[in-house]
């Protein structure tokens, strides 16, 4: 995975797009006509609390819930 500078100075100068950090103005790798813009431009400064949240969503489950027992019904197959 590649590592992102968490808050850079000025983003707009940079295509985000792939790992080679082409300038905005001479995109070498052919990531198409436009620059991919880094997350700080498109949800704002506080990005990375929120993708935190939205991982830790999807990736932990909840300790306090209770493990769900599969009903007999569940666990046999349609013949």
């Amino acid at each position: 995975m590649i590592r992102l500078p968490l808050y850079p100075a000025h983003p707009e100068r940079v295509c985000w797009g792939c790992d080679r950090y082409c300038p905005a103005h001479d995109m070498t790798c052919g990531n198409g006509s436009e620059r991919t813009p880094h997350p700080i431009e498109l949800f704002g400064d506080d990005w990375v609390e929120w993708a935190a949240e939205l991982q830790g969503d999807a990736a932990a489950p909840d300790p306090t819930a209770a493990p769900e027992k599969a009903s007999r019904a569940d666990s046999e197959a349609p013949r």
